[in-house]
């Protein structure tokens, strides 16, 4: 079904793949470097690269994209290093605290600073409702050879021919004040696709079946997926772009398709076939990996909670149910250890074998598509979704496909069965829409199943679970009351019409004012709106305390600063700081606060708590100590934190509460690494931590004169119950200006340094 290749490989012609060993015997290892340069990728980067090095990449794109929890931090840290104006264009979408309905006006306040700084700095505002961020992107700014970068995590856009990427807010902030995003050159895995879906077998069922085989082993990791091959034919670009938004739960850093006739009608379609050209390898092109997925061979899959990549076939599911569902539940609640709540899907297992959910939902830029919401319509057509506990809840991806189903009926034919249609928003893939009922299990085709993803709170007792299917095997287990049922089980005549995209729907309510800023608009600051606090810059030596030790496999972006009623917070950094961990370590924010409030009492009147004094008496035994210079910080260490959305939050509530570094063996995606780094945290990496533990100190010895003289790790002394051991801690790659970023304590202050 899908295969991983040990070794790089070559692919002629865009159809034959021919691996390393073979190459050599026909001569082909003398053209790898040539290959390199064949990928679609490498054409792409080349043309947005600002530098003739191709291996130290500094790009400038084409266009960015924010919604509401994002871009009034990214426009606030642009304003504070000196912007003027919007250099390219900037969509603002409202899609995730669209629903206004927590927090009183704050959300709302949120959305009119947005429009007033559209107007001033020239930008693209898209009202709440409108559209999600990733339906209104692929609608209108997508394009071939194009690179599109975003402050959310799916910025994928790759099967219309778009390079894009998701990141924190700090790169977005560079590229509004004409700074590049540096990046070494990534390596590029080959994605080949053969044969076609089967019978009821829906992008998700693809997308979820690659997560599976990929995540757990970091296959494409920070790499490119690059998809060709005869059976990119078979999929309509609809289905191609359901699969391309899953490709971040692999972890790669982004995606590209090969281009073709559907591709350019789809850009006709919605007036932009200017936008379209053909786009595929040279006849050699080499790759560093491949991934070979036989489409026919793919069946309907769910993904258990609480990872994308916890998959299986719901066959074996449905065969196994006992089995599978005690190991998923097992290996679920050993996130919440110590919080007195457990995911209980044991109890989803009915007197007659079958496994029942509680409820459906079809939404936001993976599951809310035209095609897929048709196959949805097809399925319910006349049916019910039933008078009990399940319900189902459609959300179309943007009001252009709102509007088309309505007008073919579709939308009839699914609110006639019972789904209750809902507007375009991103709820239900973070946990502000439709929570479900404690203990209940809930199925989405979107495009994340983590913890609390559903809404619940488990430090105060409430927990669901959600389980990421296909939209067709979501409207299969409607018609059959919450009877897990994958669509290839039941008969459906399956049609999709055409498609007539309406663009008057945005021309009537968006405002498009890129390259038309005007200086004298008043931006609309709203009472929960705030700067962000001053940060000190790094010191000669660091002393940090370790004031949350987590060794899960990996920590989710979500565990480190919740989504869901939190978001409505985002505005405002001191008061959303107080959420940080808060449902995985809820001891954290305190142990933090102790930690700066030492610092700030140091900082102000010179003096070290009876603690730190001890410390440094410890440390004085074994090495030089200099507390007049040295920041003290608070850290956390965990195996392998930042999995997941790209909010830069994740990593700016930590520095709001005094962190100066993240400790972890491995990062798990790029873009949490660059948020730590752009907010001042140095990203130390570390093997062996052993030594380390809660309530550790480390001292970190000439950091300062490390990263100036681009060093790659310093030395450290660990004080562990009395004992201090010394232990090496090393940086992984910095570029030049990342460096600068870190010895000045923010991208804030190194703007405001470099414009002095």
């Amino acid at each position: 079904m899908i295969q991983l290749s040990e070794n790089g490989v070559y692919l002629l012609n865009n159809r034959e793949i021919v691996n390393e060993e073979e190459a050599g015997r026909l001569g082909l290892s003398e053209t790898k470097e040539t290959g390199r340069r064949g990928t679609m990728t490498y054409g792409i980067i080349k043309a947005h690269n600002t530098v003739e090095n191709m291996e130290n990449l500094k790009l400038k794109f084409d266009s960015m994209t924010s919604h509401d929890i994002t871009y009034v931090g990214i426009i606030q840290t642009a304003r504070a290093s000196g912007m003027k104006e919007f250099p390219m264009p900037y969509v603002l979408t409202n899609c995730h605290n669209s629903l206004c309905a927590v927090g009183g006006t704050i959300n709302e306040d949120d959305h009119m600073f947005a429009l007033s700084a559209a107007k001033k700095y020239g930008g693209i505002y898209v009202p709440t409702n409108m559209a999600v961020i990733h339906s209104y992107n692929r609608e209108m700014m997508a394009g071939c050879g194009k690179m599109i970068l975003g402050s959310d995590s799916h910025t994928r856009y790759g099967a219309l021919g778009t390079l894009a990427v998701g990141e924190g807010g700090g790169e977005l902030a560079k590229q509004l004040v004409g700074r590049t995003y540096d990046i070494r050159y990534p390596e590029v895995i080959l994605v080949y696709l053969k044969g076609k879906p089967g019978y009821g077998v829906g992008p998700q069922d693809v997308a979820l079946s690659i997560i599976g085989k990929v995540f757990k082993n970091g296959y494409v990791k920070n790499k490119v997926m690059e998809f060709v091959g005869p059976g990119v034919d078979h999929l309509p670009v609809e289905y191609r772009n359901s699969i391309d938004v899953m490709t971040t739960e692999t972890t790669c850093w982004s995606s590209i398709w090969t281009t073709d006739t559907k591709t350019r009608d789809y850009l006709a379609i919605h007036g932009r076939l200017h936008d379209y050209k053909q786009m595929k390898p040279d006849a050699v092109a080499y790759y560093d990996g491949c991934i070979t997925v036989d489409l026919s061979l793919i069946e309907c899959s769910i993904a258990l909670p609480m990872h994308p990549s916890n998959v299986f076939t719901i066959r074996s599911l449905k065969e196994n149910p006992q089995e599978i569902l005690a190991l998923a539940e097992m290996e679920a609640n050993k996130s919440f250890e110590g919080q007195g709540v457990k995911l209980d899907l044991m109890s989803k297992i009915h007197k007659d074998g079958e496994i029942y959910v509680d409820q459906g939902i079809v939404a936001g830029c993976s599951g809310g598509t035209f095609d897929n919401l048709m196959a949805v319509a097809d399925i319910v057509r006349g049916q019910s979704t039933g008078n009990g506990a399940f319900s189902l809840s459609i959300y179309p991806g943007s009001m252009p496909t709102y509007v088309e189903l309505a007008k073919n009926g579709a939308l009839v034919d699914m609110a006639s069965a019972g789904a209750i249609i809902r507007e375009s928003f991103c709820g239900p893939c973070f946990g502000a829409g439709d929570t479900p009922a404690h203990g209940e299990l809930s199925i989405r085709h979107t495009t994340r199943n983590f913890p609390n993803r559903e809404g619940s709170k488990p430090g105060e007792g409430q927990m669901a679970g959600v389980a990421l299917m296909d939209a067709r095997s979501i409207a299969a287990t409607a018609v059959n009351g919450g009877k897990l049922t994958a669509a290839s089980e039941i008969s459906t005549d399956y049609h999709t019409p055409v498609y007539y995209f309406n663009k008057g729907v945005y021309e009537h309510r968006v405002l498009d004012a890129s390259g038309k800023g005007d200086s004298r608009e008043i931006l609309q600051f709203g009472p929960n709106i705030k700067d962000w606090p001053e940060f000190p810059e790094l010191s000669k030596d660091l002393l940090l305390k370790v004031v949350s030790f987590i060794e899960d496999d990996v920590t989710t972006t979500d565990e480190l600063i919740p989504s869901g009623e939190t978001s409505s917070y985002r505005s405002n950094p001191i008061r959303l700081a107080e959420f940080t961990l808060s449902r995985k370590d809820p001891g954290y924010v305190h142990r933090a606060k102790e930690i700066s409030a030492i610092e700030q009492k140091r900082k102000k009147e010179s003096v070290l708590s009876d603690e730190v004094t001890v410390v440094y008496q410890s440390f004085a035994e074994v090495t030089e100590v200099s507390p007049e210079d040295t920041v003290v910080g608070s850290t956390i260490f965990a195996v392998k934190p930042g999995d997941g959305s790209a909010r830069e939050q994740a990593a700016s509530c930590q520095r709001v509460l005094g962190a100066s570094a993240n400790i972890a063996c491995e990062y798990a995606t790029k873009r949490y690494r660059s948020n730590c780094i752009n907010w001042g945290m140095v990203p130390f990496e570390i093997g062996n931590y052993s030594d380390i533990s809660l309530g550790a100190w480390i001292l970190v010895k000439d950091i300062r004169e490390a990263l100036e003289s681009d060093g790659s790790e310093v030395t450290a002394y660990v004080l562990k119950e009395g004992q201090v051991k010394p232990t090496t801690l090393s940086f992984g790659y910095l570029t030049r200006d990342e460096r600068s970023i870190l010895l000045d304590g923010s991208l804030i202050n190194y703007y405001k340094n470099s414009n002095k």
